[in-house]
């Protein structure tokens, strides 16, 4: 039976790149840890031990569908989106590519670039010879929330997650490793609030947005959306993961009179299609909140 080599590279490279190939969820002690005096304690052994190039690691048993819905977070991975995601972002790469949908893909907030890498590739794979994959981050983590502008942030955590904050060499690096850091992939290295507005971008087919807090996701949209093509994609990482994440986002289709409809990927993330103007129903009613699943 043949087989599309394409497909089987596309499969390959989610399960490596999610690590749910090797079926690996192992817990290096100390990393990814409740903000505890206890796992603080844990973080500083951990970092003692890492000097002498030895780890602490606790054995957890593998779940594929956990791993699949991206609700694990595989510690060695590129990628902690999980297999779902990548499908979904997979089959939006195959759509612009297919029907010629015009503009770049960019990912706003890309970890350890699991994500870029995919996406990278499948351009490659699929023959697309122009387009640019662009990388937004600020390769230290995310800000301190802003309460007094967004006071859907108070009390936000994230900018003290360490293993949130990846380095642009370390991004890099593994682009490098999977053959796929060359011109067509492109950083913008700081907070949302001061790139992503005079990024020269003029068209995007495909915005992806793993932003974690309110203020990252509104500051990406207002920066990134009129730039969506008609028939491109944007595609929210957080969506059911994080309150202040859907809330930015409803705010915003509220706001802009967005009616596209929300399709739900895997309990987690979300994504909508820009429709067509030109064969825009208005008279369906508002999709601003209701999410199709």
């Amino acid at each position: 039976m043949h087989r599309d080599p394409t497909q089987l590279y596309a499969d390959l490279l989610k399960g490596c790149l999610t690590r749910a190939l090797f079926e690996d969820n192992d817990h290096i002690v100390g990393w990814n840890a409740p903000l505890t005096t206890r796992h603080r304690i844990a973080r500083v052994v951990s970092k003692a031990l890492w000097t002498q190039r030895l780890q602490l690691v606790r054995r957890r048993p593998y779940e594929s569908d956990a791993r699949a819905g991206g609700r694990d977070w595989p510690e060695r991975a590129e990628t902690m989106i999980g297999l779902r995601r990548l499908d979904n972002l997979e089959r939006c790469i195959r759509t612009v590519v297919d029907e010629r949908v015009p503009g770049d893909l960019l990912e706003a907030g890309v970890w350890r670039g699991g994500a870029v890498i995919f996406m990278r590739a499948m351009l490659e794979v699929l023959g697309d010879e122009d387009r640019i994959v662009w990388a937004a981050d600020s390769f230290k983590g995310l800000p301190k929330p802003d309460e007094s502008k967004y006071p859907v942030d108070r009390g936000d955590r994230h900018h003290q997650r360490e293993e949130l904050a990846v380095d642009l060499h370390t991004v890099k690096r593994n682009l490098r490793r999977y053959g796929l850091l060359d011109e067509r992939v492109r950083f913008l290295p700081g907070w949302f609030s001061d790139t992503l507005e005079s990024a020269p971008i003029e068209r995007l087919a495909i915005a992806r947005l793993d932003c974690d807090m309110y203020s990252s996701t509104i500051e990406a949209l207002d920066a990134l959306y009129p730039r969506v093509s008609d028939g491109g994609f944007v595609i929210v990482d957080d969506y059911f993961a994080v309150a202040g994440c859907q809330e930015a986002v409803l705010d915003y289709r509220r706001r802009n009179a967005i009616e596209d409809q929300i399709c739900d990927i895997d309990g987690m993330g979300v994504y909508w299609r820009k429709v067509i103007r030109s064969v825009r129903n208005t008279g369906r009613g508002s999709a601003q909140s209701r999410v199709n699943r």
